[in-house]
Formats: structure tokens, C-alpha cells, sequence
């Protein structure tokens, strides 16, 4: 099970004189990750390598590092460490020692590697869409039931005999909520899976 992290977090560790900062966050899209990027990277510093993978889409730069020395590395560690929905800023500052290649591969993929670790990490759920009509008097014991089946209203319409609920729930979950959407309604409301 993909794993994503609960908050931001960083690491910092000197590797030959050499600082390199790891900064890492959780993220949803493409451009939430250019943006922490671009929020994190330091201009003063000698080097600003990133990573992110979002399911089957990801990016990486070595920013100025020889190739496939740092931004791939990072991307492994992400992977590595099971991570989906994640991006990882590594900041070097040049303390004036050589790494060489293999060095950089190391400096930068452990750098990223052991700042997911250490970062408190969330188990991605994958969901479902569903849509389900409800009347008013039925809606309040309906939303107040929705926790327990880790189900989140993605929205909400009202029209003069109640609302409509398009719901993203675990696939596991189900056919519960069919259940508990039954029984709430006496029947009269179905909860109808979405096409993505």
C-alpha cells in the first residue's frame, strides 16, 4: 500500500563538508510541487535538486549536478521507500571537497531516503466516486454517518426535495454504505458508483 506523508518535513546532514538540506512534502498535483519547490529552494545555495511522483507522473532535475546524479536518485528514494504523492527538495551547499559521482548518487538519494523515513507517513486510500439523493431530514444522519466509513463528500447539491452527495469512498466500503444509505432512506435512495 502507497504511502504519502502527513506533513512537511526536512533533514539535514553534512556529507564531506558538503550540507545537504532534504525538505519533503505531501502533494496533490503537478503544480502544488513546482510550488514547494519554488517556495524551498534556496538561491543561495549551490544547487537545488528535486523530485516528485504523483501515481504514474513524475519529474526530477539535477539542477547543475552532473546527470542522473541527484534528481534520479531522489525519485529512487521516493520509490524506495514506497511514497506516492510526494515531493522531495535536496539543497546542497558546496563545502569544497569532491564527491565524484557515485558520492553524489549517494549524498543525494540517502539525504532524500532518510528524510521520508523519519517523516510521520499516511497510507494512501484509493477511492471510489459515488453519487446518492437524499432528502432533508434524512441528510444530517447521513453526513454524521459518513466517518465511519471514511467516505468524503466531494460536493453537495441542494434541490427542493433534498440533496445530491457525490461521495469518494474506499472500495472496501461499499457496499455498507449502500446498506446504511438504504436503511437511513427506507429504501428510497440508491448509492450509484461515478465512471472517473
Amino acid at each position: 500500500m502507497p504511502v504519502t506523508l502527513a506533513r512537511p518535513c526536512d533533514l539535514l546532514e553534512v556529507i564531506r563538508k558538503s550540507r545537504f538540506l532534504a525538505q519533503a512534502a505531501p502533494i496533490a498535483t503537478p503544480d502544488d510541487a513546482q510550488a514547494f519547490i519554488k517556495a524551498v529552494s534556496d538561491a543561495s545555495a549551490t544547487h537545488n535538486c528535486w523530485a516528485w511522483k504523483i501515481g504514474n507522473r513524475y519529474r526530477f532535475s539535477d539542477d547543475g549536478e552532473p546527470g542522473g546524479t541527484a534528481g534520479r536518485p531522489m525519485l529512487a528514494a521516493i520509490e524506495g521507500q514506497g511514497c506516492d504523492q510526494v515531493v522531495v527538495v535536496v539543497t546542497r551547499w558546496y563545502g569544497g571537497i569532491q564527491l565524484g559521482t557515485g558520492g553524489l548518487s549517494r549524498a543525494y538519494g540517502g539525504t532524500a531516503a532518510k528524510c521520508l523515513q523519519a517523516a510521520e507517513q499516511l497510507e494512501l486510500v484509493e477511492r471510489i466516486r459515488c453519487r446518492c439523493h437524499c432528502r432533508f431530514a434524512e441528510l444530517a444522519v447521513l453526513k454524521a454517518r459518513l466517518p465511519d466509513y471514511e467516505a468524503l463528500i466531494e460536493s453537495e447539491t441542494f434541490d427542493p426535495d433534498g440533496a445530491e452527495l457525490i461521495v469518494a469512498l474506499p472500495q472496501a466500503q461499499f457496499d455498507a454504505m449502500l446498506g446504511l444509505i438504504a436503511d437511513i432512506s427506507r429504501g428510497r435512495s440508491v448509492l450509484q458508483t461515478l465512471e472517473l
